[in-house]
């Protein structure tokens, strides 16, 4: 007996944005409920994030997105609409 086995790449090579899936992702994380992700709720100031997580944040978005986050640009994401608006930017750009 035959299984047929149908895997998706776990990354395709343009994924498209979605605010809805960045918010999970961010919810996933840093461990919280979705409803505690609203469009500008403040990273530190709001939910906690420290250093570390902020690397997580940072490395979880490189490895979703085909985009390279440098420092200056780190330092402006303050809330989800400042990491759409910025992820929004790179991808189109690198179309």
């Amino acid at each position: 007996m035959a299984e047929e086995t149908r895997t998706a790449p776990q990354h395709a090579a343009h994924t498209p944005l979605d605010k809805e899936r960045l918010r999970l992702l961010i919810a996933e994380i840093l461990d919280v409920e979705v409803s505690e992700i609203s469009d500008r709720a403040r990273f530190v100031d709001d939910l906690g994030v420290d250093s570390l997580m902020a690397l997580e944040i940072t490395v979880r978005l490189e490895a979703e997105f085909p985009v390279k986050l440098d420092e200056e640009e780190l330092t402006r994401l303050a809330t989800l609409d400042d990491t759409y608006a910025l992820l929004d930017a790179k991808l189109r750009a690198s179309s």
